[in-house]
């Protein structure tokens, strides 16, 4: 009989087979992944809710079905607490929802539980997402489980620990300036930041935004493709959702690959660079490599505009009511915004789109373009911030994500992946970008460094 530890080692992927063929029952994998929760989570602190009665409910439905529900049918997962989950207590981190518990299910949770997926908790997050270490004054800070006096990143950190701590094979997260891949890079994941649109948000109050999206990690390449494909699919009140291209062309013959350490503008620490250089060199055994970059001029500026503005659109009428119980990091984030004119919108807005036609550029002689998947290696749980990088100050808190958020700024699909390290190195993560649409050939790429290079997830050593 497969025991409880080694079913927690096993991929999502691996676990929906093993389900489907009878190996193993729903209720096994459940019981297994509360047990190593029970186990871990003491330390780490990876979840602000744990539903174990509920997900026994969901298993024991799975268990009785004549046929798999579907393709993730009995494979326990985590949802990031900043998305509704019926039924289930949704925080969005912070004091001020501690007792909400949503009517509805998130369509991207809606399409999960609709695919077989059971949910085991919410996963942490700082409050509403605002936060480069994962905490908040409900729960946290989630620690590294390669080294727990250090941050898991912000601000899917939660579902980033859980999927390497095998507490969850899959978890959902959202990134909007780089909080899958910032985490995915810290704890030795993968992860997936699909084109903006690819998983539909249909209660969005913005409809044309896109600089947040859904996204999945994962320990496999194979995990993060199945997730996306039970959860991709247009919407018709997601607006962005309608003009997602499908592009399944594969990459024939030798990969064309651009490499950039930092886009040319990226605050970028020393030691990420070295690493990434070694990351590069493997990747020139697979692919054509060339150092190139899009013209990212003026990137940090417009990300800092247009994000703050949006903070501030959504969040300014809290400020003015409940400030004294929103977290210093929340604050801030919000009245960055509260200055800025229509004027300083719409000159951020034309500088975004020279830079989107830029990589476009770029695509046009390289299929993939690959980056460091975050700025700096994990940081003490004791500092809440990045105010500086090798000695050099940073102008503003958010400033080391650049290297992930100027992607976010053209609405490109990311593919994180972890690189190989050595035994007593911590870990780091490569982004690899493609074309809007691409996100068949991104899989295809990682899933052949994955293989060929070793680029892939290795387990913490947990006591």
């Amino acid at each position: 009989m497969t025991s409880d530890r080694s079913i927690c080692n096993l991929t999502a992927t691996t676990l929906a087979h093993a389900i489907a063929g009878g190996e193993l029952s729903s209720r096994d994998a459940v019981e297994a992944h509360l047990a190593r929760i029970a186990e871990q989570d003491g330390q780490l602190s990876a979840f602000v809710t744990v539903d174990a009665e509920g997900a026994r409910r969901a298993a024991q439905v799975c268990d009785a079905a004549p046929a798999p529900i579907g393709p993730l049918h009995g494979v326990p997962i985590g949802i990031k607490d900043l998305t509704d989950t019926s039924g289930l207590a949704t925080t969005y981190g912070s004091v001020l929802f501690r007792d909400h518990v949503p009517a509805e299910d998130d369509l991207v949770v809606a399409r999960l539980r609709s695919a077989g997926a059971i949910i085991l908790g919410k996963t942490n997050t700082p409050e509403f997402g605002f936060g480069a270490v994962c905490t908040n004054k409900l729960c946290g800070p989630t620690r590294n489980p390669f080294d727990t006096a250090l941050t898991s990143g912000g601000s899917s950190g939660g579902s980033a620990v859980a999927v390497a701590a095998g507490m969850v094979p899959l978890a959902h997260g959202t990134d909007f300036g780089g909080s899958v891949r910032t985490p995915a890079s810290f704890c030795d994941a993968a992860s997936i930041r699909p084109t903006p649109g690819r998983i539909p948000s249909p209660r969005r109050p913005l409809g044309w935004d896109m600089l947040a999206t859904h996204g999945f990690l994962a320990r496999s390449v194979d995990d993060l493709e199945l997730a996306l494909s039970v959860c991709a699919g247009g919407d018709a009140q997601d607006p962005l959702s309608a003009g997602v291209i499908n592009d399944d062309r594969l990459v024939a013959g030798r990969r064309r690959i651009a490499v950039t350490p930092d886009f040319g503008v990226a605050p970028v620490a020393r030691e990420v660079r070295a690493r990434f250089a070694a990351a590069c060199e493997a990747l020139a055994g697979v692919a054509d490599v060339v150092p190139s970059s899009p013209d990212c001029g003026g990137a940090i500026e417009t990300f800092r505009t247009l994000r703050a503005a949006h903070i501030a659109n959504s969040y300014g009428d809290m400020l003015r009511t409940r400030r004294a119980e929103l977290t210093p990091t929340v604050i801030w984030n919000i009245e960055a915004g509260a200055r800025l004119s229509a004027e300083d919108y719409l000159n951020a807005e034309r500088r975004r789109t020279a830079i989107y036609r830029s990589f476009r550029e770029l695509f046009a002689r390289a299929d993939f373009l690959v980056a460091p998947a975050a700025s700096v290696f994990p940081w003490s749980n004791e500092i809440s911030d990045v105010t500086a990088i090798d000695g050099t100050a940073l102008e503003t808190p958010i400033d080391y994500l650049a290297v992930t958020f100027i992607v976010s700024l053209v609405g490109f699909p990311v593919l994180t992946l972890p690189a190989r390290r050595g035994e007593n190195e911590l870990p780091f993560g490569i982004q690899i970008i493609a074309p809007q649409g691409c996100e068949s050939r991104l899989f295809a790429f990682g899933r052949a460094i994955e293989n060929e290079l070793g680029f892939s997830h290795r387990r913490p050593k947990l006591p």
